[in-house]
């Protein structure tokens, strides 16, 4: 293809003349392959190679996205821009009917088991329960938030289908979860965040100290995602230390409480010392410190 992404047809392992069942039967047997629960050793390919074979199944199991696809290639998927887009094509096919954010608790074994499906939406009904059958008629769309309206939650005004509505995403949402809505679904993308990481409800951030203060211990403040939190450092501390400030993270979407932040505390080496600095570490080098 002209933008080096993978013919669809290639991924799935199908003839262009392929038929639907023929479709559905191919992206089954490779969605079951290639879930990232099935490769704990390398997962993080695993993770692209899933994506990849959702979205070329959503493309081709829709008889007029094939047909786009058959004329136009990629480009008939081009997201228009301005942050809302409709789902096809977008974020690397995360609208399939297989997601990986869907866990059954880790473990080297396939969370489908020897089960056989006749339609590959039948693995969410019967392994996850509900009905994702209905659901995956609906129109899909995706938005970019930023990292703190995820956190906190937020109302976005859209246009969609050229018409003007209003949004609610709540407080927790985590990057690529979907929104069931009345007429449509929702995928969420986050833009990272300049100071805060995130795993889960838990935030992650780093904070270098001086040499002297990992030393003798002292206070110091540090951003959380609410407000500057003063924490105490004790004297002797490496390099590394992480700090755990509990129910300082993120809420969990559909419980109560929050998770965690993580401080992780570098000591900074220092690198250009005056002359009486030099002296005085000169001394702790005699007195072997």
């Amino acid at each position: 293809m002209a933008n080096g992404k993978t013919d669809y047809y290639d991924i799935l392992g199908v003839a262009k003349s392929a038929s639907s069942e023929e479709i559905k039967k191919a992206y089954r047997k490779q969605a079951l392959e290639w879930h990232p629960d099935r490769h704990q050793d390398n997962k993080e390919a695993a993770e692209k190679r899933f994506k990849e074979i959702n979205e070329a199944y959503q493309v081709l199991v829709d008889v007029q996205k094939r047909r786009n696809y058959d004329q136009f290639g990629h480009a008939a998927f081009t997201p228009g821009g301005g942050g809302f887009s409709r789902g096809e094509g977008s974020r690397g096919g995360q609208s399939g009917p297989f997601t990986y954010t869907y866990s059954t608790g880790g473990g080297q074994q396939n969370p489908f088991g020897n089960m056989d499906f006749g339609d590959p939406f039948e693995i969410f009904e019967q392994f996850f329960g509900g009905s994702f059958n209905r659901s995956a008629r609906l129109p899909r769309y995706s938005i970019t938030i930023d990292f703190m309206e995820a956190v906190k939650g937020v109302e976005k005004q859209v246009e969609m289908e050229g018409k003007k509505r209003s949004i609610k995403i709540p407080a927790g949402i985590d990057e690529g979860q979907r929104i069931n809505f009345e007429d449509f679904i929702l995928s969420v993308n986050i833009h990272p965040h300049a100071v805060f990481q995130r795993d889960g409800t838990d935030v992650y951030i780093n904070i270098d100290i001086p040499y002297s203060l990992a030393t003798l211990g002292g206070d110091i403040k540090v951003p959380s995602i609410e407000n500057e939190i003063k924490i105490k450092i004790k004297g002797g501390t490496k390099s590394g230390t992480m700090m755990r400030l509990k129910g300082m993270g993120i809420k969990h979407l559909r419980s109560f409480g929050k998770g965690d932040e993580y401080v992780r505390l570098n000591v900074v080496t220092p690198t250009h010392l005056t002359r009486d600095q030099k002296r005085l570490i000169e001394q702790l080098q005699r007195e072997g410190l």
